[in-house]
């Protein structure tokens, strides 16, 4: 895996987590689905090479997951 694909996925792992914190006045559950869907996303991106398809798939796959965690 090229180590730029790796560091891009993980910058913007973290520029999603850093916006995420400013959303104080999410209810719980919607805060993990927000941030399951963005991890999703870049797992996503990140196990498929960039594939859009991949990454829409991470996203719903991790916005599912996040949104069942209590």
């Amino acid at each position: 895996m090229n180590i730029t694909r790796i560091l891009a996925a993980s910058g913007l792992a973290v520029a999603v987590l850093t916006n995420l914190t400013g959303c104080g006045e999410m209810s719980p559950q919607t805060r993990n689905t927000a941030i399951g869907a963005g991890v999703g996303g870049v797992a996503g991106s990140v196990l498929t090479n960039g594939s859009t398809l991949g990454t829409v798939g991470g996203a719903a796959v991790g916005g599912v997951v996040g949104h069942s965690v209590k």
